[in-house]
């Protein structure tokens, strides 16, 4: 669980509650009405926008936004440089039987193509137009999210002017006037909340996700490749040791020196 989105989403949503009920009149801020002007009118401009498939899909991609990334890049390069070392020792040919050990799909696809024998450019082709079409996908998803945080604010400006509309047919009455414009108001208050809160974080942590699995991904082929080069496999580690921020990428194991980038790596056994 990405404690991170949570606590933010929590914190925002807190901060407005203290405030709210700090002082008097908090009942104001509570109007299914005019958070059903905001929400519902913004989901409906979205659906305008992009087709129901994709919005639905969507909304179920964003629990991605509150699972923790664990750090599969580290195990990643070192497990790309156990089976190196078996490729080495047994032949490519080796690899076949440890396929059914590796849940990534695209490092298992990659691992396939290698051990068939197909073409470097051709493995590089398919797996980056597979990154492509992560990315276009990827994009959809946060368009629909910033649609949602462009809408809300709109809508919420909508039922302002709705409010005062009403309003402005009540004047004869002074004494309504001023519930009525703090009601015609919330509208307003519901729009810039849900746009600047909700919407528009989900749609940059998505993209931050999707920067993270993109990442992922090309480490991954760059690991299928070294392999099927016949890289040393140490020098595929520390290779593919690059994807990872240096806090963490951990040490080397026990009687051999801690990696340092830029430091010329070992010669590659013949």
């Amino acid at each position: 669980m990405d404690i991170a989105t949570i606590a933010g989403i929590l914190a925002g949503f807190g901060l407005l509650v203290v405030v709210i009920v700090s002082g008097e009149g908090s009942a104001t801020f509570i109007h299914p009405p005019s958070f059903l002007i905001v929400f519902g009118g913004s989901t409906a401009a979205t659906l305008v926008n992009f087709p129901i498939d994709k919005v639905i899909a969507t909304f179920k991609v964003a629990a991605k936004a509150f699972r923790k990334q664990e750090n599969r890049e580290l195990e990643a390069a070192r497990r790309f440089s156990e089976l190196a070392k078996l490729a080495r020792r047994d032949g490519i040919l080796a690899l076949d039987k440890q396929l059914k050990e590796i849940e990534d799909p695209f490092m298992r696809v990659g691992l396939e193509m290698a051990i068939d024998g197909t073409e470097p450019d051709t493995i590089l082709d398919i797996m980056e137009t597979e990154i492509v079409s992560l990315k276009e996908r990827h994009k959809t998803g946060q368009g629909i999210f910033t649609s949602l945080g462009t809408y809300a604010p709109a809508f919420g400006m909508i039922g302002t002017l709705i409010g005062l509309v009403k309003m402005l047919g009540s004047l004869s009455e002074p004494d309504s006037i001023g519930p009525a414009m703090a009601v015609a108001l919330i509208t307003t208050f519901y729009g810039a909340v849900l746009g600047n809160l909700v919407y528009l974080p989900m749609a940059g942590k998505l993209k931050s996700k999707s920067a993270s699995e993109i990442m992922f991904k090309q480490m991954i082929i760059e690991g299928v490749l070294s392999i099927q080069r016949g890289v040393h496999p140490k020098n595929i580690e520390r290779k593919l040791l690059n994807f990872i921020a240096p806090k963490d990428r951990g040490t080397e194991e026990e009687g051999e020196e801690e990696f340092q980038p830029g430091v010329e790596s070992a010669p590659e056994e013949a």
